[in-house]
Order: structure tokens, then C-alpha cells, then sequence
């Protein structure tokens, strides 16, 4: 018998070896492309939250962001603050003043300020914002409270003993300590504000109130306000004036040379100086703005600029 492979079984002995060569090819390419789609999903899948991260910091502590809080939370509240250190005023200069009246529409000031600033909308990637419009809540919610045991008692005695009797209450001295952290955090905003746009200007001081005069001249004028308003907490200092009006006395003295005279190396001391003798007034800083600060880095907030 002839057993020798005629052509048509060779030719299909080939082409059978042929499809097992391509379907081995195909199998390994299909590994190598599936391998390939597994990492790259795997790096998509890492990237997003990175990308997510960097979109947060990117819009953190905008100047839209500083802005709308100056005016729907910090405004208000200054407003309410600015009734309450007018009528004071008043009552030590005038006995006869109404201040069971006055201490009424207090009370319902701080009631309509603080539905004012709670319905205000301040973005959660912005935490020192968010944290402050929460400390001027309670500050007013706790002004509102306390002011009320007053209104039928306001009267019944002097305004040195109606008011020594107010700012011993403790509602009021929690609501006053809120204050002044909720501004330590405005003015902090700020500094990271700063950051985004200048270099040169750290995301987060270190420096202390304690920091001596001659690393105080070296600071951007936002730092400096940031130390001022920490200073105005660390004292309880509720006033008239802002941060900014006391990092102005306090440039303005130690470059007349009187820090140098008197001696004080820092910057707690000469502000301890000006405060204790009543040398700081609201609108200081606007008044040597232009001498001191011409080049200055600042958001561009009403209380900065002499144009509102």
C-alpha cells in the first residue's frame, strides 16, 4: 500500500499547523492586552483621588471666597459688634440713655445677624472660613442669650455697674472669646490667600506674637495682621479697631525710632504700649496705607481700601 501523503494532506497538515500557531499568537496578545487595560484602569483609578486633592487645594481660600465672607458673615457681625460698642459708649456718657431699650434691640440685632450669617454659604475646602462663620454664630447666638437677662435690669443702676455686671456674665465672655477666634481665622484665610499668589509668602506662619522687632519688619504686611488679630485674642481685646490698625501703630511707632528709645524689642511689647494707653484707633491702618504699605500684597477687601 502506498502511504506516502498525497498533496491535499499536506496541505492540511499545514494549514492545521498554521491555525495552532495564530491561536497560540492570539492567546498571548490577548494576555499582554488585558495585562496592559489592568494597569492602565489601576492608574486611572489611583489618579482620580490625586486629582481630586489637587482640585480642593486649587480652590481653597479664593478671593471670591474671602470676599463673600467679608460681606455675609464677617460684615454682619461687625455691625452688631459696632451697635453693641456705640451703646456702651453712650450709657458711660449719658446716664439718662434708655439702655433697657437699647439692650431690646440688641438682643433682636443679635437674633437677625445670626440667621443672616447662618443661611450664608462658605465653602467646606475653605476650613478656617467654615470654622469661623460657626464661631460668629454661637458669639452672636450667645450675645442674644446673655444681653436678654438685662433688658428689664438695665436701669436699675449706673452704666458702670450694668456693664461690669454684662461683661462678667459668662455667655458674654464665651461669646467675646468665639469672636476674636473666628477673626484669628479670617485673618489666617488670608495668609493662605497670600500664599497661592506670592511665593514668597509661607501657606502657614510660625511666627509668635512674641517674635522680636527686627523679624517683625521683615514680615508681609498679611502675617503681620494675622499676629495682630492673634494678639487681640490672646488679650481679649474686643475694639473698635482691627488687626490691620494695629499692625499700622505698631510699624508706624517702631519706624518713628520710639520702640528703639523706649527700649522694647517686641512686638507684643510695643502693642502691650499702644493698647494699654489707648494709642490704636479704627482707620489707622487706612491712614498710612499709602506711606507704608504701597507695595503690599492684600486681598482686595472693603476694609482694605479708602474707596468702600
Amino acid at each position: 500500500m502506498d502511504k506516502r501523503l498525497t498533496r491535499i494532506d499536506l496541505m492540511f497538515a499545514l494549514g492545521f499547523l498554521f491555525m495552532l500557531v495564530v491561536a497560540v499568537a492570539a492567546f498571548f496578545y490577548g494576555v499582554k492586552v488585558g495585562a496592559s487595560q489592568a494597569e492602565s484602569r489601576h492608574e486611572k483609578a489611583t489618579a482620580l483621588p490625586q486629582a481630586a486633592a489637587a482640585s480642593v487645594s486649587l480652590n481653597a481660600y479664593q478671593l471670591q471666597d474671602l470676599v463673600s465672607f467679608y460681606h455675609t458673615v464677617f460684615l454682619p457681625y461687625r455691625e452688631f459688634l459696632d451697635d453693641w460698642q456705640s451703646a456702651q459708649q453712650e450709657w458711660l456718657s449719658d446716664e439718662s440713655a434708655d439702655r433697657s431699650a437699647q439692650v431690646k434691640e440688641l438682643v433682636r440685632s443679635a437674633k437677625a445677624e445670626y440667621e443672616s450669617v447662618k443661611v450664608a454659604y462658605v465653602p467646606q475646602v475653605s476650613p478656617l472660613l467654615k470654622d469661623a462663620q460657626n464661631q460668629y454664630l454661637k458669639s452672636l447666638k450667645l450675645y442674644a442669650d446673655g444681653l436678654s437677662a438685662y433688658v428689664s435690669s438695665a436701669n436699675q443702676a449706673t452704666a458702670d455697674i450694668v456693664l461690669e455686671q454684662i461683661n462678667a456674665n459668662a455667655y458674654i465672655a464665651e461669646a467675646q472669646k468665639l469672636s476674636l477666634a473666628a477673626q484669628k481665622q479670617y485673618y489666617e484665610s488670608m495668609v493662605k490667600w497670600g500664599a497661592t499668589v506670592d511665593i514668597d509668602i509661607p501657606e502657614e506662619s510660625k511666627d509668635k506674637t512674641s517674635i522680636d522687632l527686627a523679624g517683625w519688619k521683615k514680615l508681609p504686611l498679611l502675617i503681620k495682621n494675622e499676629l495682630a488679630a492673634e494678639y487681640m485674642q490672646e488679650r481679649s481685646l474686643m475694639t473698635g479697631f482691627l488687626p490691620q490698625d494695629l499692625a499700622a501703630r505698631i510699624d508706624s511707632f517702631v519706624a518713628s525710632g520710639q520702640a528703639a528709645k523706649m527700649k522694647l524689642k517686641s512686638m507684643s511689647s510695643v502693642a502691650d504700649l499702644l493698647t494699654q494707653t489707648d494709642a490704636v484707633r479704627k482707620g489707622d491702618f487706612l491712614a498710612s496705607k499709602v506711606r507704608l504699605y504701597d507695595q503690599e500684597l492684600l486681598p482686595q477687601l472693603p476694609f482694605f481700601s479708602s474707596d468702600k
